[in-house]
Protein backbone atom coordinates (compact mmCIF):
# COMPACT_ATOMS: atom_id res chain seq x y z
CA UNK A 1 0.00 0.00 0.00
CA UNK A 2 1.12 3.54 -0.75
CA UNK A 3 1.09 4.71 2.88
CA UNK A 4 3.12 1.68 3.97
CA UNK A 5 5.66 2.20 1.19
CA UNK A 6 6.00 5.87 2.14
CA UNK A 7 6.43 4.98 5.83
CA UNK A 8 9.20 2.54 4.87
CA UNK A 9 10.82 5.26 2.77
CA UNK A 10 10.80 7.64 5.73
CA UNK A 11 12.79 5.11 7.78
CA UNK A 12 15.04 4.13 4.90
CA UNK A 13 15.98 7.72 4.05
CA UNK A 14 17.49 8.18 7.52
CA UNK A 15 19.54 4.99 7.22
CA UNK A 16 20.69 5.88 3.70
CA UNK A 17 21.75 9.39 4.72
CA UNK A 18 23.60 7.94 7.73
CA UNK A 19 25.49 5.46 5.54
CA UNK A 20 26.60 8.21 3.17
CA UNK A 21 27.54 10.55 6.01
CA UNK A 22 29.72 7.87 7.60
CA UNK A 23 31.45 6.89 4.34
CA UNK A 24 32.16 10.48 3.33
CA UNK A 25 33.30 11.52 6.81
CA UNK A 26 36.12 8.99 6.50
CA UNK A 27 37.37 11.10 3.60
CA UNK A 28 36.92 14.45 5.32
CA UNK A 29 33.74 15.32 3.46
CA UNK A 30 30.33 16.36 4.76
CA UNK A 31 27.14 14.82 3.40
CA UNK A 32 23.93 16.73 2.72
CA UNK A 33 20.53 15.23 2.01
CA UNK A 34 18.20 16.66 -0.65
CA UNK A 35 14.80 15.11 -1.33
CA UNK A 36 13.10 16.14 -4.57
CA UNK A 37 9.70 15.56 -6.12
CA UNK A 38 8.89 15.79 -9.80
CA UNK A 39 7.43 19.25 -9.28
CA UNK A 40 10.73 20.55 -7.89
CA UNK A 41 12.33 20.11 -11.31
CA UNK A 42 9.27 20.80 -13.50
CA UNK A 43 8.35 24.18 -12.00
CA UNK A 44 10.89 26.81 -13.03
CA UNK A 45 11.19 28.72 -9.74
CA UNK A 46 11.62 25.58 -7.64
CA UNK A 47 14.10 24.25 -10.21
CA UNK A 48 16.26 27.36 -9.89
CA UNK A 49 16.06 27.24 -6.09
CA UNK A 50 17.18 23.60 -6.00
CA UNK A 51 20.04 24.39 -8.40
CA UNK A 52 21.22 27.26 -6.19
CA UNK A 53 21.14 25.06 -3.08
CA UNK A 54 23.16 22.29 -4.73
CA UNK A 55 25.68 24.82 -6.05
CA UNK A 56 26.17 26.29 -2.58
CA UNK A 57 26.67 22.85 -1.03
CA UNK A 58 29.36 22.01 -3.59
CA UNK A 59 31.15 25.29 -2.91
CA UNK A 60 31.16 24.35 0.77
CA UNK A 61 32.61 20.92 -0.12
CA UNK A 62 29.50 19.12 1.07
CA UNK A 63 28.37 16.21 -1.11
CA UNK A 64 24.63 16.36 -1.83
CA UNK A 65 22.93 12.96 -1.66
CA UNK A 66 19.80 13.39 -3.77
CA UNK A 67 16.81 11.09 -3.74
CA UNK A 68 13.15 11.25 -4.60
CA UNK A 69 10.94 12.44 -1.75
CA UNK A 70 8.95 9.21 -1.69
CA UNK A 71 7.42 10.03 1.68
CA UNK A 72 5.24 12.83 0.32
CA UNK A 73 5.08 12.19 -3.44
CA UNK A 74 1.89 10.71 -4.87
CA UNK A 75 1.80 8.53 -7.96
CA UNK A 76 0.75 11.55 -10.02
CA UNK A 77 3.83 13.61 -9.09
CA UNK A 78 6.49 10.90 -8.94
CA UNK A 79 9.48 10.28 -11.12
CA UNK A 80 9.17 6.60 -10.25
CA UNK A 81 12.74 5.88 -11.34
CA UNK A 82 16.13 7.24 -10.36
CA UNK A 83 17.49 7.37 -13.92
CA UNK A 84 15.45 10.35 -15.05
CA UNK A 85 15.77 12.03 -11.66
CA UNK A 86 19.56 11.74 -11.97
CA UNK A 87 19.48 13.13 -15.52
CA UNK A 88 17.34 16.06 -14.45
CA UNK A 89 19.76 16.87 -11.63
CA UNK A 90 22.74 16.52 -14.00
CA UNK A 91 21.11 19.02 -16.35
CA UNK A 92 20.19 21.26 -13.43
CA UNK A 93 23.76 21.60 -12.16
CA UNK A 94 25.49 21.61 -15.55
CA UNK A 95 27.32 18.34 -14.91
CA UNK A 96 29.98 17.13 -17.34
CA UNK A 97 29.02 13.48 -17.00
CA UNK A 98 26.13 11.37 -15.71
CA UNK A 99 26.92 7.84 -14.50
CA UNK A 100 24.06 5.33 -14.35
CA UNK A 101 24.97 2.14 -12.50
CA UNK A 102 22.83 -0.85 -13.38
CA UNK A 103 22.55 -4.62 -13.04
CA UNK A 104 23.76 -4.74 -16.65
CA UNK A 105 27.05 -3.37 -18.01
CA UNK A 106 25.60 -1.24 -20.79
CA UNK A 107 23.28 -1.08 -23.77
CA UNK A 108 22.70 -4.13 -25.95
CA UNK A 109 20.92 -4.46 -29.29
CA UNK A 110 18.30 -6.53 -27.44
CA UNK A 111 17.76 -7.58 -23.80
CA UNK A 112 20.65 -10.07 -23.25
CA UNK A 113 18.63 -12.07 -20.72
CA UNK A 114 16.18 -12.91 -23.50
CA UNK A 115 18.45 -12.92 -26.56
CA UNK A 116 21.83 -14.69 -26.20
CA UNK A 117 22.91 -13.18 -29.51
CA UNK A 118 22.35 -9.60 -28.36
CA UNK A 119 25.17 -7.29 -29.46
CA UNK A 120 26.88 -4.97 -26.95
CA UNK A 121 26.87 -1.26 -27.93
CA UNK A 122 30.00 0.45 -26.50
CA UNK A 123 29.41 3.93 -27.95
CA UNK A 124 26.31 5.95 -28.83
CA UNK A 125 27.12 9.18 -30.72
CA UNK A 126 23.44 10.21 -30.73
CA UNK A 127 20.20 8.75 -29.39
CA UNK A 128 18.25 7.86 -32.52
CA UNK A 129 14.97 6.01 -33.02
CA UNK A 130 17.04 2.86 -33.60
CA UNK A 131 18.76 3.25 -30.22
CA UNK A 132 15.42 3.85 -28.50
CA UNK A 133 14.03 0.68 -30.10
CA UNK A 134 16.82 -1.36 -28.46
CA UNK A 135 15.58 -0.47 -24.98
CA UNK A 136 13.22 -3.08 -23.57
CA UNK A 137 11.24 -3.18 -20.34
CA UNK A 138 12.69 -3.70 -16.85
CA UNK A 139 15.53 -6.20 -17.06
CA UNK A 140 15.13 -7.76 -13.61
CA UNK A 141 13.30 -7.49 -10.33
CA UNK A 142 15.92 -4.94 -9.24
CA UNK A 143 15.13 -2.60 -12.14
CA UNK A 144 12.16 -0.32 -11.82
CA UNK A 145 12.61 1.48 -15.12
CA UNK A 146 14.98 -0.73 -17.08
CA UNK A 147 16.91 0.37 -20.15
CA UNK A 148 13.98 2.42 -21.47
CA UNK A 149 14.23 4.98 -18.69
CA UNK A 150 18.03 5.06 -19.05
CA UNK A 151 17.65 6.06 -22.69
CA UNK A 152 15.09 8.68 -21.66
CA UNK A 153 17.63 9.91 -19.11
CA UNK A 154 20.25 10.00 -21.85
CA UNK A 155 18.12 12.31 -23.96
CA UNK A 156 17.78 14.74 -21.05
CA UNK A 157 21.45 14.67 -20.04
CA UNK A 158 23.04 14.81 -23.49
CA UNK A 159 20.75 17.67 -24.57
CA UNK A 160 22.07 19.61 -21.58
CA UNK A 161 25.67 19.03 -22.69
CA UNK A 162 26.57 16.13 -20.38
CA UNK A 163 28.12 12.85 -21.45
CA UNK A 164 26.45 9.74 -20.03
CA UNK A 165 27.72 6.27 -19.24
CA UNK A 166 25.80 3.12 -18.33
CA UNK A 167 27.89 0.61 -16.41
CA UNK A 168 27.58 -2.28 -14.00
CA UNK A 169 26.98 -1.48 -10.35
CA UNK A 170 27.50 -5.08 -9.31
CA UNK A 171 31.29 -4.79 -9.12
CA UNK A 172 33.32 -3.36 -6.24
CA UNK A 173 34.39 0.27 -6.75
CA UNK A 174 32.33 0.74 -9.93
CA UNK A 175 33.47 4.32 -10.58
CA UNK A 176 37.11 3.28 -10.39
CA UNK A 177 36.29 0.38 -12.71
CA UNK A 178 34.82 2.79 -15.29
CA UNK A 179 37.86 5.04 -14.93
CA UNK A 180 40.04 1.99 -15.53
CA UNK A 181 38.31 1.13 -18.80
CA UNK A 182 35.70 -1.41 -17.67
CA UNK A 183 33.09 -2.32 -20.25
CA UNK A 184 30.35 0.31 -20.40
CA UNK A 185 28.26 2.23 -22.90
CA UNK A 186 29.19 5.87 -23.44
CA UNK A 187 26.76 8.45 -24.83
CA UNK A 188 28.16 11.62 -26.40
CA UNK A 189 26.81 15.01 -25.34
CA UNK A 190 25.23 17.09 -28.09
CA UNK A 191 27.76 19.27 -29.86
CA UNK A 192 25.74 22.39 -29.04
CA UNK A 193 24.31 21.98 -25.54
CA UNK A 194 21.08 23.82 -24.87
CA UNK A 195 20.98 26.97 -22.80
CA UNK A 196 19.92 26.55 -19.18
CA UNK A 197 16.34 27.50 -20.01
CA UNK A 198 16.13 25.20 -23.03
CA UNK A 199 17.71 22.35 -21.08
CA UNK A 200 14.91 22.77 -18.55
CA UNK A 201 12.28 22.67 -21.30
CA UNK A 202 13.83 19.62 -22.99
CA UNK A 203 14.03 17.76 -19.71
CA UNK A 204 10.34 17.95 -18.82
CA UNK A 205 9.27 14.52 -17.64
CA UNK A 206 5.52 15.10 -17.74
CA UNK A 207 4.41 17.16 -20.76
CA UNK A 208 0.76 18.15 -20.48
CA UNK A 209 -0.24 17.54 -24.07
CA UNK A 210 0.68 17.00 -27.71
CA UNK A 211 0.61 19.36 -30.67
CA UNK A 212 0.48 17.75 -34.12
CA UNK A 213 1.91 19.83 -36.97
CA UNK A 214 1.78 19.56 -40.75
CA UNK A 215 4.75 19.02 -43.04
CA UNK A 216 5.21 22.70 -43.79
CA UNK A 217 5.28 23.63 -40.12
CA UNK A 218 7.78 20.84 -39.39
CA UNK A 219 10.11 22.25 -42.05
CA UNK A 220 9.67 25.77 -40.69
CA UNK A 221 10.60 24.60 -37.19
CA UNK A 222 13.76 22.98 -38.53
CA UNK A 223 14.73 26.31 -40.11
CA UNK A 224 14.45 28.09 -36.77
CA UNK A 225 10.93 29.48 -37.00
CA UNK A 226 8.27 29.61 -34.27
CA UNK A 227 5.22 27.36 -34.47
CA UNK A 228 2.24 29.28 -35.85
CA UNK A 229 -1.38 28.18 -35.28
CA UNK A 230 -1.78 27.76 -39.07
CA UNK A 231 0.63 24.80 -39.04
CA UNK A 232 -1.16 22.94 -36.24
CA UNK A 233 -3.28 19.98 -37.32
CA UNK A 234 -4.50 18.83 -33.89
CA UNK A 235 -3.93 19.22 -30.16
CA UNK A 236 -4.51 16.67 -27.40
CA UNK A 237 -4.10 16.62 -23.63
CA UNK A 238 -5.03 19.01 -20.86
CA UNK A 239 -2.63 21.93 -20.78
CA UNK A 240 -2.64 25.54 -19.72
CA UNK A 241 -0.69 28.46 -21.08
CA UNK A 242 3.00 27.99 -20.25
CA UNK A 243 2.80 24.20 -19.86
CA UNK A 244 5.20 21.91 -21.68
CA UNK A 245 3.88 20.05 -24.73
CA UNK A 246 5.34 17.53 -27.17
CA UNK A 247 5.42 18.62 -30.82
CA UNK A 248 4.96 15.74 -33.27
CA UNK A 249 4.54 15.35 -37.02
CA UNK A 250 1.66 13.63 -38.75
CA UNK A 251 3.29 10.23 -38.27
CA UNK A 252 3.52 10.75 -34.51
CA UNK A 253 7.31 11.17 -34.47
CA UNK A 254 8.52 13.63 -31.83
CA UNK A 255 10.03 16.79 -33.31
CA UNK A 256 10.66 18.60 -30.04
CA UNK A 257 9.13 20.11 -26.93
CA UNK A 258 8.05 23.58 -26.01
CA UNK A 259 6.02 25.84 -23.75
CA UNK A 260 2.62 26.48 -25.32
CA UNK A 261 1.24 30.02 -25.47
CA UNK A 262 -2.46 29.09 -25.18
CA UNK A 263 -4.75 26.99 -23.00
CA UNK A 264 -5.95 23.70 -24.50
CA UNK A 265 -9.45 24.97 -25.29
CA UNK A 266 -8.03 28.04 -27.02
CA UNK A 267 -5.45 26.01 -28.92
CA UNK A 268 -8.21 23.76 -30.24
CA UNK A 269 -10.15 26.75 -31.56
CA UNK A 270 -7.23 28.38 -33.39
CA UNK A 271 -5.51 25.24 -34.72
CA UNK A 272 -5.07 25.59 -38.47
CA UNK A 273 -6.05 29.28 -38.48
CA UNK A 274 -4.02 32.32 -39.46
CA UNK A 275 -2.52 34.50 -36.74
CA UNK A 276 -4.60 37.54 -37.79
CA UNK A 277 -7.75 35.49 -37.15
CA UNK A 278 -6.96 34.82 -33.46
CA UNK A 279 -8.62 37.97 -32.08
CA UNK A 280 -11.85 37.28 -33.94
CA UNK A 281 -11.95 33.67 -32.72
CA UNK A 282 -10.93 34.18 -29.08
CA UNK A 283 -12.18 37.71 -28.52
CA UNK A 284 -8.73 39.07 -27.66
CA UNK A 285 -5.45 39.38 -29.62
CA UNK A 286 -3.38 36.78 -27.75
CA UNK A 287 0.02 35.76 -29.05
CA UNK A 288 0.62 35.26 -32.76
CA UNK A 289 2.46 31.98 -32.21
CA UNK A 290 1.44 28.66 -30.66
CA UNK A 291 4.98 27.94 -29.41
CA UNK A 292 7.71 30.57 -29.69
CA UNK A 293 11.11 29.41 -30.92
CA UNK A 294 12.73 30.75 -27.73
CA UNK A 295 10.46 28.40 -25.74
CA UNK A 296 11.15 25.36 -27.92
CA UNK A 297 13.79 22.65 -28.11
CA UNK A 298 13.94 20.45 -31.22
CA UNK A 299 15.28 16.91 -31.29
CA UNK A 300 18.43 16.21 -33.27
CA UNK A 301 18.06 14.53 -36.67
Amino acid sequence: KLDEAQAAAAVGQVALAGAWAGALAERGLAAAQILLTLGDTEERRRYLNARATIGTLLKLRAVPIINENDTVATNEIRYGDNDRLAARVAAMVGADCLVLLSDIDGLYSAPPQQDPGARFIPHVPAITAEIEAMAGAAGSELSRGGMKTKIEAGKIATAAGAAMVIASGRVANPLAAIDGGARATWFDPLATPASARKAWIAGHIEPRGTVVVDRGAAAALRSGKSLLPAGVVNVTGSFGRGDAVIIVNGDGAELGRGLVAFDFAEAQKIAGRRSHEIEGILGYPGRSVMVHRDDMVLREG
